[in-house]
């Protein structure tokens, strides 16, 4: 049977998009199965001294957040896989900033309902948007950010972690021996963190 993994997701993270791909690119070439879910960069972020550009973007990081979870409320899970990757399509792919129109946009694509786009401007889907969010916080705290990979390890218990960050896009055997490192490396008790200067920035090809 295939390893159920679940990845946390906020639309507007660049960092997140790349890594999402990625583990497209595993479900190709190991046995797993994603399940996509929403976490939110605003809600993280709440409360926290930031940069003027920062406390900007967290403004509109609300509106894609909501439209995801409102979207999961009425239709189920299911439609967040497709969802995702037509915002992220348009936001990352294409560079586009206008929300509104992807949101609209994107939307459509997934044959779902137009009004669905009224939820970004409301509070109507808070509750189940922070419900998301407490979620997987609680299960690998809160100085983490998106995205965040859950899966069963092969003892039994859970496998949690935040990442991995990376840029390009690894495909094929570098994805699958990837994943397979990410996984062997999360599974040791105790393991917190490998890290190093990124040199470059997000690249979406």
């Amino acid at each position: 049977m295939a390893t159920d993994v679940e990845f946390w997701f906020d639309p507007l993270c660049p960092w997140a998009w790349i890594t999402s791909r990625w583990m497209k690119e595993v479900e190709k070439v190991r046995d797993v199965k994603v399940t996509w879910s929403v976490m939110s960069l605003a809600v993280l972020n709440e409360g926290k001294e930031l940069p003027a550009d920062y406390v900007e973007l967290m403004k509109s990081a609300w509106g894609p957040v909501r439209v995801c979870i409102a979207a999961e409320a009425q239709f189920g899970k299911g439609v967040l896989d497709a969802l995702y990757t037509a915002l992220g399509t348009r936001i990352f792919r294409e560079d586009r900033k206008d929300l509104q129109q992807i949101i609209a946009e994107s939307l459509s694509e997934c044959g779902l309902p137009a009004e669905l786009a009224t939820a970004m401007n409301t509070t109507d889907f808070d509750e189940q948007l922070r419900a998301s969010h407490e979620r997987v916080i609680a299960l690998v705290g809160s100085d983490v950010g998106t995205p965040v990979i859950s899966l069963p390890g092969p003892d039994g218990n859970p496998i949690e972690f935040f990442g991995p960050v990376i840029t390009p896009i690894p495909v094929g055997d570098q994805a699958g021996k990837l994943w397979d490192g990410a996984v062997l490396v999360a599974s040791v008790p105790g393991f917190y963190e490998l890290k190093r200067t990124r040199t470059e920035g997000p690249s979406f090809d």
